[in-house]
């Protein structure tokens, strides 16, 4: 721990911060720890609906304490906790506050010796056990997002991504329209067989459940807080939308500017995507690259380079069709749109390779150890392709790919146009020139 860290923490070596989980059974789920934690505060934060879970006073409760409800927007709340340094200070959150809760955001700014999390269960866990579900075989989403900032009804298509005969998804809910929300997705994308139970207010005196498939889902006076589970049962026909594989050309509305399946999985074999990484998809087309990248791994992020309008809206009707509705679009033309954006992982351009600067600058912004892909199809972007590879260096690799097509009362063979693709890697001492 840091001199900081220690000079902060409370008398004794003890942290000077609990952070401490509560349900809706309020006190009754708490060990004795957490009331101590609790009591022993001078200062408490938290949602105004977790402060009234505590009485007016606790045994042992520290006189001078105080109970303040979190300030809005929450970004204030490090502030104001952080003017307390050093004071016995106890936040409460819901459930367990490091599983999408204030604890992680907290703990990302505090030394290891300033606090401690005091875990209650967690609505998911809660969930699993009213439904006897493994809660490591259910995939646990919160659709609702931050960065970027979406509608909770666009934020929601991100089960999109998770959809599979039998999966068994948990959803928490951003308010009381989602479960409506979602009902009307599964249903729009042929899904309506899927039996939704949603729980709300799960833990507390006021538990209320309710279930009923997709279909046929017609209830409307939902608690604000509530989760949704969904055992997913696919359409008839359907077929399985592999995250690591390309996907058929089929699942992308597109204007014709569109990275072909076959080329876009060698393409993104080279991109090699990891988890939380950041790629710059310049000159997106229809954002095929960009989308596969997000779906690939989980956390991935992409930013769209596009100038046309139209393809604009291709991408981000494609983004939230296939479950990452997080892709972003950046509305102006290469290199000029690359000037403020963060330093991606991975860049592909795959178009205004010839454009004077693109290129250029997409290597400069690449972090060391990133990986550049660039596809050629023209003379012209071939050329500038042996160009910037004299430069960077790297693997060129030339392909076509054929189908075979009717010809006549026989099959043969119909080519499409060669396409060459380099892939380099940015040196770690972030020299030009690879080595």
């Amino acid at each position: 721990m840091s001199t900081n860290a220690q000079s902060a923490a409370t008398a004794g070596g003890d942290p000077w911060l609990n952070i401490v989980g509560i349900g809706e059974d309020g006190l009754a789920g708490l060990g004795k720890t957490a009331l101590g934690a609790i009591a022993a505060a001078e200062w408490v934060f938290g949602a105004r609906r977790h402060l009234e879970l505590l009485p007016t006073h606790l045994d042992g409760q520290c006189a001078q304490q105080r109970r303040e409800p979190w300030p809005q927007p929450f970004d204030l709340a490090f502030e104001r906790l952080f003017s307390l340094r050093g004071s016995p200070v106890c936040v409460l959150a819901s459930g367990d506050p490091m599983w999408f809760g204030a604890g992680a955001k907290l703990a990302a700014r505090l030394a290891p010796g300033e606090y401690r999390v005091l875990p209650a269960l967690s609505s998911a866990q809660l969930a699993a056990a009213r439904l006897g579900w493994p809660l490591q075989a259910a995939t646990v989403l919160r659709p609702v997002s931050a960065d970027p900032p979406l509608a909770p009804e666009l934020a929601l298509t991100r089960v999109r991504l998770h959809l599979a005969d039998g999966a068994r998804l948990l959803i928490l809910s951003a308010d009381a329209h989602t479960p409506g929300q979602l009902a009307e997705l599964l249903r729009g994308d042929g899904w309506g067989a899927s039996v939704m139970t949603v729980f709300e207010r799960l833990g507390g005196p006021a538990e209320r459940r309710r279930e009923a498939a997709a279909d046929h889902w017609a209830e409307s006076d939902i608690d604000p807080l509530n989760l949704i589970a969904v055992e997913c049962r696919a359409p008839s026909g359907w077929r399985p939308r592999p995250r690591r594989t390309a996907l058929p050309d089929a699942a992308f509305s597109h204007d014709g500017q569109l990275t072909k399946r076959d080329v876009r999985a060698l393409t993104l074999s080279r991109l090699a995507p990891g988890p939380g990484e950041l790629l710059w998809d310049v000159g997106a087309g229809c954002g095929s690259i960009g989308i596969e990248w997000m779906r690939s791994e989980d956390g991935c992020r992409a930013l769209a380079i596009e100038p046309d309008a139209g393809r604009r809206d291709l991408i981000a009707h494609n983004a939230a069709a296939l479950g990452v509705p997080e892709l972003v679009v950046v509305a102006d033309q290469a290199p000029a749109a690359l000037a403020d954006l963060p330093a991606p992982d991975a860049v592909f351009i795959g178009g205004g390779l010839t454009a004077a600067g693109v290129a250029e600058r997409c290597w400069a912004a690449l972090r060391p150890g990133g990986r550049l892909v660039a596809n050629a199809v023209t003379v012209q972007s071939e050329a500038a392709l042996a160009a910037l590879r004299a430069e960077i260096g790297g693997a060129l690799t030339r392909v076509q790919v054929a189908e075979a097509a009717p010809l006549g009362r026989f099959d043969g063979w119909r080519p499409a146009m060669p396409i060459t693709i380099l892939a380099a890697t940015k040196p770690g001492d972030e020299s030009l020139v690879e080595t």
